[in-house]
């Protein structure tokens, strides 16, 4: 399963926001800085409304939504790539993970302390990137010189590798994420194998005040959030969530019809934790078809551009091994037809065989022979 690492400065919201994620009270929240030292885990269901439309549609006993994992890592500071705070561990804990949710607080409140004093948050955004991209460019010296040694022995691998080592160093020396160079085909599969942290895909999820939630445009917060946005899709290529992580910290604790209720009270119609889950599914790269009967209705969790038959692979290694075929139907469809059968009636039911590249939101069932 894939991990979504929680990063940001100490005292952002970062644990509640865990807790709020993952429904438990596992990481302790409190105004102090590294009351994280070792990561909390915890695996979080994709809310996934299709879901619920399908399984009252063939009237399952059961409904399984996709999973991921989330691990609240403790707070980054100034100074981390030099060991800082709690220093390379930290680093090592992200180097773990397959994406970042970094938290930036865009909140005032005198009675949180803010470990640089002032709420800046494209400050504090640039002070955990700089950190990354430090660290990153020591792991690049270092693996240079090793490099260098593999090229004068006629390495080919080596020589790639260096090529790319060469052409990062600038980029990262410049302040800009490996992320956000330009690379070849070739060179995204090198950078997989340099294993850097600044090359993860990130997203930023903006905490706020309870009043702010219902209206970010139009908040004591705007400025910050404005400022966030641009900087996020001007300078990192993606996107920022609003999220207020006390409030769904208060919401994880509230059966799901009282939740709604409090929402509705508040002007607002989606979680904001949802809306990250569901960004965070989509930075990973991941995607969902479905398989729906009496006895369940499914998400399963697949990679975009995955074929049939490492779809069904999904649900056991021998519909991989024995694929024959997919029956197939668009979720739109079959919802708007209401049966497999009056799908088929209509010619909205396809055979897909071994090419076929899965949609996201796929209804499909799968014939196999072993």
């Amino acid at each position: 399963m894939l991990k979504a690492g929680i990063v940001g400065l100490p005292n952002v919201g970062k644990s509640t926001l865990f807790n709020a994620l993952t429904r438990t009270r596992k990481a302790q929240a409190a105004n102090f800085p590294f009351c994280t030292i070792e990561p909390n885990v915890g695996i979080v269901n994709v809310p996934d409304p299709r879901l619920e439309v399908l399984s009252k549609m063939t009237k399952s006993e059961k409904t399984l939504p996709a999973a991921i994992e989330f691990v609240d890592i403790a707070g980054l500071v100034k100074g981390a790539s030099e060991g800082e705070g709690l220093g390379n561990k930290f680093l090592s804990h992200i180097r773990e993970v397959d994406a970042i949710v970094q938290v930036v607080r865009c909140f005032e409140n005198s009675d949180i302390h803010h470990v640089s004093g002032s709420i800046e948050p494209v400050r504090d955004i640039e002070i955990v990137n700089t950190e990354l991209i430090l660290a990153d460019l020591t792991s690049l010296q270092k693996r240079k010189e090793r490099l260098q040694k593999g090229v004068r022995a006629g390495d080919k691998t080596a020589k790639a590798e260096l090529q790319l080592v060469e052409k990062l160093t600038p980029h990262l020396d410049s302040g800009h994420p490996a992320s956000t160079l330009d690379l070849s085909t070739d060179e995204k599969s090198v950078l997989r194998s340099l294993f850097l942290l600044s090359s993860k895909p990130s997203l930023f999820a903006c905490n706020v005040r309870e009043d702010d939630l219902a209206d970010p445009k139009n908040c004591d917060a705007a400025p910050f959030l404005h400022a966030v946005t641009q900087h996020v899709s001007t300078h990192l290529n993606t996107e920022a969530v609003v999220i207020s992580a006390q409030i769904e910290s208060e919401l994880s604790e509230l059966p799901p019809a009282e939740a709604k209720e409090f929402l509705a009270g508040l002007g607002v119609t989606d979680s904001g934790v949802g809306q990250l889950i569901r960004a965070v599914y989509h930075l990973l790269g991941l995607r969902t078809y479905f398989t729906t009967g009496p006895k369940e209705t499914r998400a399963w969790t697949i990679h975009t551009g995955d074929k049939a038959p490492a779809a069904a692979g999904v649900i056991h290694s021998d519909f991989e091994r024995g694929f024959i075929a997919a029956e197939t139907v668009a979720y739109e469809d079959l919802v708007q037809l209401g049966s497999s059968a009056k799908a088929r009636e209509a010619g909205r039911l396809r055979i897909e065989g071994k090419e076929y590249v899965v949609l996201d939101g796929d209804v499909m069932e799968f014939r196999f022979n072993v």
